[in-house]
């Protein structure tokens, strides 16, 4: 197989118009309504809605949650805890009737029942795999630990099935030095392995507010257009 071709949304190889206008493009979506559609434990529960969808993926506690508030300026649309697992169905919101964002539970350690982790591990996966408006999935990483191998089993899943994903580092802010730029470095590195990975590599930190224009506008470009 071969690398999906992809457009260069990375904003560096812009000109400062061009940019500025990316960025821009991004805080406009993400200045919109956003609403809580519904939380769905099961697949015949997913609502079928013809907007193009992101979903945000990856370990428990990785911050999908804080991302998705600071992306969104609100602070409790999406609910955030200390504890692996809080997150237990798909939920899915609205974003100005342009864009469908799902948060979904956390893959790896979570502190719930075997059973009830199994199960929404099952339909997280089915989703992954069969979601045919899903135009990225966002696999969060912590910075801190960088890819695990649980990372890379959902990373290879995601490229049997040819379906587009992007790898967003959190809490960025936590590494010293000249950490942050090796952890990128890495990650990209390791992302040339996989045929359905999006090349570029975003830095965030939710409490900081780190590489947050930039996610904005790589979301947006996939959102219905204005």
């Amino acid at each position: 197989m071969t690398r999906q071709k992809e457009p260069a949304f990375t904003g560096e190889t812009m000109s400062d118009e061009e940019r500025a206008a990316w960025l821009e493009a991004g805080r406009r979506l993400f200045a919109k309504e956003a609403t809580f559609v519904l939380g769905a434990a099961a697949l015949v529960q997913i609502p079928e809605e013809p907007l193009p969808e992101v979903c945000f993926a990856g370990r428990s506690n990785v911050g999908k949650s804080s991302l998705i508030n600071a992306l969104t300026n609100r602070n409790k649309l999406a609910r955030t805890s200390d504890t692996p697992g809080r997150t237990q169905e798909l939920n899915f919101f609205n974003l100005g009737d342009r864009l469908m964002i799902a948060d979904l539970p956390g893959y790896g350690f979570a502190k719930a029942p075997k059973e009830k982790v199994k199960q929404w591990t099952a339909v997280t996966m089915a989703y992954l795999q069969g979601r045919a408006q899903l135009r990225r999935v966002m696999v969060l990483v912590d910075s801190r630990h960088g890819l695990k191998d649980s990372d890379h089993d959902v990373m290879k899943m995601l490229d049997q099935a040819a379906v587009n994903y992007q790898v967003v580092l959190t809490k960025i802010d936590k590494l010293k030095g000249n950490q942050a730029e090796k952890r990128v470095a890495e990650t990209q590195d390791a992302l040339a392995k996989h045929v359905a990975a999006h090349p570029v590599v975003i830095p965030t930190s939710s409490a900081k507010g780190d590489g947050i224009p930039e996610l904005r506008a790589e979301i947006g470009a996939l959102a219905l257009p204005e």
